[in-house]
């Protein structure tokens, strides 16, 4: 499995990629810039840098790899964890681990990760298409001349006008080629957009469609639900039988989590929760913790109920 270059695929789109148990590679915005000293212009880009310390799992890297690979989300998610393992291990024995077209991770004589970022992608979309390039100094002199007595300025017309106008025109090719590109990249943002949803409607399908089959279902179970709110649910399954459902809500109240039915999806299945939560980051907390003491393949869902 190729995990380089799933991360850099996603680098595209996002500005953190979580690789679950390992760390995060960051992307930043910049500005363009001039090295004055050489005289070479830099386009606007992202810069890259690696957190360790965003270790939990948002599920986007594995969602991706279960739409590549046609796997499901546990598939993808026990693929990741096998990858992880082998580089931990790689460091462990000093070795310098490279992610191609990102950059490449060493530890240090202190036992820290050190990160050395990779300059071959420019992952900033608004900048496709513009590189690097080195533009001469251009010297503005001015020379007096006498007119009827009075004083005028005229430029001196030497090689240095040569190098003048050959700036003006690579500036202008340079804003020519920048309108181009602009349009070429709502083109490919307008493609991206479509195979997003294509794939998110497909992941979708994948793990919304799983069953959950029991022989002798129970009668259902009237549970009183206190009023809670949010946009972002912890996901314990979907089932079929509606029975089975409010066995599983009955197991998880059991267990101490504040559970609850959230309705039917677009298939027809009953969804359970393990707890819904205002913010993104209080969900994927407790979704670390469940997925790492009580199920892994737990997953979160962002959704507005009625």
């Amino acid at each position: 499995m190729q995990i380089s270059q799933y991360i850099s695929d996603l680098l595209y789109r996002y500005e953190c990629v979580t690789l679950p148990n390992f760390g995060a590679f960051l992307s930043h915005p910049i500005s363009a810039r001039i090295n004055e000293a050489t005289n070479d212009f830099y386009p606007p880009q992202k810069q890259l840098s690696f957190n360790v310390q965003l270790q939990s799992n948002d599920g986007l890297l594995a969602s991706y790899i279960s739409d590549v690979e046609n796997i499901n989300f546990e598939q993808a998610t026990s693929k990741i964890e096998t990858q992880v393992t082998q580089l931990n291990s790689r460091l462990d024995k000093g070795e310098t681990v490279e992610f191609k077209n990102i950059g490449e991770l060493t530890t240090s004589k202190e036992g820290k990760l050190v990160f050395t970022p990779s300059d071959s992608i420019n992952y900033m979309t608004g900048a496709f298409g513009l590189g690097a390039f080195v533009s001469p100094s251009i010297e503005r002199q001015a020379h007096q001349k006498a007119v009827g007595g009075a004083i005028a300025l005229s430029p001196k017309r030497s090689k240095s006008n040569v190098f003048k106008y050959a700036a003006i025109a690579v500036l202008a090719l340079g804003l020519s080629g920048s309108i181009g590109s602009n349009l070429y990249l709502s083109q490919i943002e307008h493609q991206n957009t479509i195979a997003l949803e294509a794939a998110n409607a497909t992941l979708d399908t994948k793990i919304q469609e799983a069953t959950f089959v029991i022989n002798n279902p129970l009668p259902t179970v009237m549970v009183n639900l206190k009023k809670q709110s949010g946009d972002f649910h912890i996901v314990a399954g979907a089932f079929r039988i509606k029975a089975n459902s409010h066995r599983k809500l009955k197991q998880l109240k059991t267990l101490g989590y504040d559970a609850r039915l959230i309705g039917t999806n677009r298939y027809g299945l009953h969804q359970v929760v393990y707890e819904s939560f205002e913010t993104r980051e209080e969900a994927q907390k407790a979704l670390f913790r469940i997925k790492k003491t009580h199920n892994r393949a737990a997953w979160l869902l962002i959704k507005n109920l009625p």
